[in-house]
């Protein structure tokens, strides 16, 4: 079905109810789901040019899939790319732009406070095909510009990190990896289009697991690199056309509903959770919080002007503990007190969700990366969602007040 085509200066906020390909000869209104593996050609000449990709056009859904790509097509939009490319979750993500960019004898400079999976990811998977990874604090620009190597292909920050809450500058990595010939891939997951896009600060690819905040309701696994067209058909496309990290259509389905939302939970959610993060600093239980809507925050004045004056929906705080053994088990009576919030190690739900990360997201860590990364026994993350701010601070009340 013909339709006219959108105007080039929607707000961010239309393109997350809008961006997608066009209707089919159906006329639908919400895009539509096409569970097919296959695609049924017009004639052997088209079907090879299709596969050759010399002719745009479905062939099978391990290449595209029109749910997929409108998908795509909507996330690039909000990321402010000119494309983006889907893949089955956030770490599978990670594992393609891996390997579409490096080599042996390549070299990686990583940050050393990023979501748990990612530092095995780079330091031992990558490590068994000859890439070299070095870990630096996240926010230290002379040690990632110290860490620079003539073999240095990219740098991979997450900001804010998980689950420290830890802010880079963007721009400055971007400025240290262009001048060493090297990329920078941005985790922007915590922040989403939303609040930040990385691509306007010099960010060469933007990484999304859209089994957060994208999707919004814990109900998928997804993901995703932001990107050009260009680097999308050369890099990525050659790649999982052959290795098959494919996000699924029901996935990529469910995604573009809850783009369509995503703007107004995430500022619901940021403005409950500066609220909690306020209520836990006062509490004389807690030790410390972290979350850069705080003006305690290391990078606060940074993170309120890369990430649109807003501190986020995520925030970690830390109970008061004598010793390690008494930090873990303290943490441990806090989550397991709890009534209302789900204990629960996903983010970017509408429900409340809490976790322990030395034991989960960085259970898989030794504690020389736990120490170094700066995950305690005491520390508890808290995804906010769309609860009522007294349930959740009546419901952490419960562990707090009995420790």
């Amino acid at each position: 079905m013909k339709q006219t085509p959108l105007p080039d200066d929607l707000h961010s906020d239309t393109l997350a109810v809008r961006a997608a390909l066009e209707r089919s000869q159906y006329g639908e209104n919400s895009e539509a789901l096409y569970l097919t593996s296959g695609y049924v050609q017009n004639n052997a000449a088209s079907s090879a040019a299709r596969f050759a990709m010399e002719e745009e056009g479905f062939t099978y859904s391990r290449v595209s899939n029109p749910t997929v790509t409108s998908m795509e097509i909507r996330l690039a939009a909000l990321e402010g790319t000119e494309a983006a490319i889907a893949t089955s979750s956030g770490m599978s993500a990670i594992l393609l732009l891996g390997m579409a960019l490096l080599k042996a004898g390549d070299h990686v400079i990583c940050s050393q406070s990023v979501f748990g999976s990612v530092i095995p990811m780079f330091s031992r998977e990558f490590a068994k095909f000859g890439v070299e990874t070095t870990f630096v604090p996240q926010t230290d620009i002379a040690a990632w510009k110290a860490a620079v190597r003539p073999t240095t292909k990219l740098l991979f920050a997450e900001t804010p990190t998980n689950p420290l809450t830890e802010v880079c500058d963007i721009q400055a990595l971007a400025d240290i990896a262009h001048a060493a010939g090297a990329h920078l891939a941005v985790d922007n997951c915590f922040a989403t289009p939303v609040l930040q896009r990385p691509v306007t600060m010099g960010a060469d690819f933007i990484i999304h697991s859209g089994t957060k905040f994208l999707d919004g309701q814990g109900r998928v696994m997804a993901g995703a690199i932001c990107c050009t067209r260009k680097q999308r058909d050369e890099l990525f496309l050659p790649v999982i056309r052959t290795c098959g990290m494919v996000l699924a259509p029901f996935n990529a389905w469910v995604l573009l509903k809850g783009m369509e939302t995503l703007a107004l939970r995430v500022k619901a959610q940021s403005e409950t959770t500066l609220a909690l993060a306020r209520w836990l600093e006062a509490q004389p239980q807690v030790a410390r919080v972290y979350y850069p809507g705080l003006e305690s925050h290391p990078q606060h004045a940074l993170a309120m002007r890369q990430q649109s004056g807003c501190g986020g929906a995520v925030l970690s705080f830390e109970v008061k503990a004598p010793d390690v053994e008494t930090a873990r088990k303290n943490a441990f009576h806090v989550l397991d007190s709890m009534q209302v919030v789900s204990l629960c190690t996903n983010l970017g739900d509408t429900k409340t969700l809490a976790a322990h990360p030395a034991s989960t997201s960085h259970g898989r860590l030794s504690e020389v990366q736990r120490q170094a990364a700066g995950i305690g026994q005491g520390l508890i993350r808290v995804a906010v969602g769309l609860d009522h701010l007294q349930d959740i601070t009546a419901d952490l009340a419960r562990g707090l007040n009995t420790l």
